[in-house]
Order: structure tokens, then C-alpha cells, then sequence
């Protein structure tokens, strides 16, 4: 019933960019924090970007200044534009939904979408 479903991943060559896309359903979206996980083979899935419910955005110092997450409430999206991407940015990139970023919260994963950083 709940549902986040990941979109926009795909080959990539090193210096472009990509913008994800995450559709929700399910859920009273306009109350829900939402996140971009990404998680590369053999390493830790790791917070990328974050906007609140009331908008406020942060980013990891891994890619801040290049990317731009995004929520649009009419139409229950969020995006996450990366500029500039390099093959550390090879990873599957999850789409997370929470009403709390503390503690104990309602929580949702996506599946996820790969994204690939190759010449």
C-alpha cells in the first residue's frame, strides 16, 4: 500500500549529471521527511541528502555543491539533482521517507535505483 518508488538512475559518464526522482504513495506525504540514501558495493549505505517537511535541505559533505534535492507536495515527488559526477558516486541510490529524523519515527524505504559513473 505504502510505496516509494526510485526513477532517473542510468549510465553516466564522469563530469555529467542526473537528477533522481522518487514517487510516494500511501502516505500523507506533505508530513514526511524525505531522504536520499545511496549505498556502493562493499560499503556502509550513507545519507546524502535531506529535505524536511517544512523544506529546509542539507546535504553530505560528499557532495555539497553538487547536488539539489527537492520536494514537490502537489505531486508527491522528490528529486536529487547531482552535477559534476565521478565514479564515487557509483552506488544504488534509495529513496527514504520518515516522519521523525530522531528517534522513533514512521519509516518507509524504496527499492532503489543504480546509478553508474563510467567513461
Amino acid at each position: 500500500q505504502v510505496q516509494l518508488v526510485e526513477s532517473g538512475g542510468g549510465l553516466v559518464q564522469p563530469g555529467g549529471s542526473l537528477r533522481l526522482s522518487c514517487a510516494a504513495s500511501g502516505i500523507d506525504f506533505s508530513k514526511y521527511h524525505m531522504l536520499w540514501y545511496r549505498q556502493a558495493p562493499g560499503k556502509q549505505r550513507e545519507l546524502v541528502a535531506t529535505v524536511t517537511s517544512s523544506g529546509l535541505t542539507s546535504y553530505a559533505d560528499s557532495v555539497k555543491g553538487r547536488c539539489t534535492i527537492a520536494r514537490d507536495n502537489a505531486k508527491n515527488t522528490v528529486n536529487l539533482q547531482i552535477n559534476t559526477l565521478g565514479p564515487e558516486d557509483t552506488a544504488v541510490y534509495y529513496c527514504y521517507a520518515t516522519t521523525g529524523l530522531t528517534g522513533w519515527g514512521t519509516r518507509y524505504w524504496g527499492q532503489g535505483t543504480q546509478v553508474t559513473v563510467s567513461s
